[in-house]
């Protein structure tokens, strides 16, 4: 049987790392918020939740932004 899943400040925790990291990789990558979020066919107020933490992305947008950072998708979420 699984165990019990993790609770909620630990997932909100983590959702803040992985959004801390496309931050870091997109500005190292000289990349505005606006121009990552065309790279990535998305929207820029969904490139910032995401970096804040405030918004879980789904896989696709992780794969997006990872692949229009020219990066491998574990590097945004190890």
């Amino acid at each position: 049987m699984p165990s019990a899943p993790p609770p909620d400040e630990w997932v909100h925790a983590r959702r803040q790392e992985i959004g801390e990291r496309i931050r870091e990789a997109r500005r190292t990558a000289r990349l505005s918020q606006e121009a990552l979020a065309e790279r990535a066919g998305m929207d820029r107020q969904a490139i910032n939740r995401i970096e804040l933490g405030r918004q879980a992305a789904y896989v696709d947008n992780l794969l997006r932004i990872a692949y229009a950072l020219g990066l491998p998708l574990a590097d945004l979420v190890r």
